[in-house]
């Protein structure tokens, strides 16, 4: 085994080790809010969005929990979990309800721009810490930034950024986008656009399809009849699954290339690898990456009736570890003093490599530009990807912006 892996494991025993001394501390040390740490996910559970991360998040979360030790402080840790349905107002009044209510200290999950978006409103009032592992859009740490906001997993600058910029370079010049109509898709294509242009490509059209889109075929013709020699599809999920078959039934992918700006690894697993082989695409972590992604993998496998783990699943147990950790090292689960000593103190597990949480809340660490391996080249329905080059977290990420520099 390799130092780095060594190190990497070694950081999931050092989170357990945390855990597992804070149960010896006097219960008088302790400065918990109704004398434990309760966690709650909130995300899409059976939607469009409900592989991805949904109940296996929750359940991400919980392996989390039982790594540090299943106590913080010598108090327990409580998850609890809902299906936001993707609605803004239901995520908002569940977030409300569980801080006011429940006791809740921090919110996982978040997947949903819109909803997040809705719930970090409510959070940020409330002093609490949002880890947001599943949405894409970059505001939470612009134009919406908080103190305690930690976008953990990844957003549109670095999916943008991994696959777009690539593909232009090689020569697709003209490009057509079929786009989530809402907040995410929005932001992925805007910023998509701006890196197509900054290159030297042209925008020829673009559809914009309501979230949970069964039929594509009118916005698959459209793209078809602007002549783009690459077609974005500015969505995620069970979106982008019948966005992408939609094009390969109507011919769309046998004229230009089929560009996923966010794919996740449930939905690679998904398709028929004659549609979505040897496509590029950006993610945030993949299983087979080294020996200690596939022990945890294996682990998370295990609990989830076979269930590839996505970047989506992954970031949400290192955000929980790293939040628990910050707790055990604080002696509080205040909000503020929390966020500041995870801001500190830089990430380090299976997932997050060569990882800092900024100021700003973004989780910078290395990301992934893979190719979607053949059905010839698979050796088993999880071998999904080939890792063809690394990408630091600084250049994927977008540069701090002054005003969200929460010091």
């Amino acid at each position: 085994m390799n130092d780095r892996i060594s190190r990497t494991l070694s950081s999931v025993v050092l989170g357990s080790a945390l855990g597992l001394a804070a149960l010896s501390a006097p219960a008088s040390q302790a400065s918990l809010s109704d004398d434990r740490v309760r966690l709650g996910v909130l995300a899409d559970m059976s939607g469009p969005y409900g592989d991805l991360c949904g109940k296996h998040c929750v359940e991400a979360v919980n392996m989390a929990v039982e790594d540090f030790g299943g106590q913080v402080l010598g108090q327990p840790i409580d998850v609890i979990s809902a299906d936001d349905q993707n609605k803004p107002d239901l995520g908002s009044a569940k977030a409300r309800e569980w801080i006011e209510s429940q006791g809740v200290d921090a919110i996982n999950g978040l997947v949903a721009s819109s909803v997040v978006g809705a719930v970090a409103q409510v959070a940020n009032s409330a002093e609490k810490p949002i880890l947001i592992s599943g949405a894409g859009s970059n505001t939470f740490t612009t134009k919406t930034c908080s103190p305690f906001n930690a976008h953990w997993t990844y957003d549109v600058v670095a999916l943008a950024r991994g696959t777009v910029s690539p593909l232009v370079k090689s020569g697709k010049k003209k490009w057509f986008f079929i786009t989530a109509d809402y907040a995410f898709g929005h932001a992925l294509e805007n910023v998509a656009t701006g890196i197509i242009e900054s290159n030297g490509g042209t925008v020829v059209g673009s559809a914009k399809a309501p979230l949970g889109t069964t039929d594509y075929s009118s916005f698959v013709l459209q793209a078809i009849s602007s002549g783009a020699d690459a077609v974005a599809l500015a969505n995620a999920g069970k979106d982008f699954v019948n966005s992408l078959k939609g094009a390969s039934e109507f011919g769309l992918s046998q004229q230009a290339t089929m560009v996923g700006l966010l794919v996740f690894a449930s939905d690679t697993r998904s398709i028929d690898a004659d549609i979505i082989g040897n496509m590029r695409l950006t993610t945030g972590f993949y299983w087979d990456r080294d020996e200690a992604t596939r022990v945890w993998s294996k682990r998370f496998m295990e609990r989830t009736d076979g269930a590839v783990p996505t970047m989506a699943h992954a970031g949400a147990y290192s955000s929980t570890l790293h939040y628990l950790k910050a707790v055990a090292a604080t002696g509080t689960d205040d909000g503020a003093t929390v966020m500041k000593h995870m801001k500190a103190n830089a990430p380090d597990d299976m997932f997050a490599r060569h990882a800092t949480l900024r100021a700003d809340g973004r989780m910078a660490y290395d990301m992934y530009q893979v190719r979607v391996k053949t059905a010839a080249e698979r050796s088993n329905r999880n071998d999904l990807y080939e890792i063809e080059n690394v990408i630091p977290g600084d250049q994927a990420y977008a540069a701090m912006i002054p005003e969200c520099d929460f010091k």
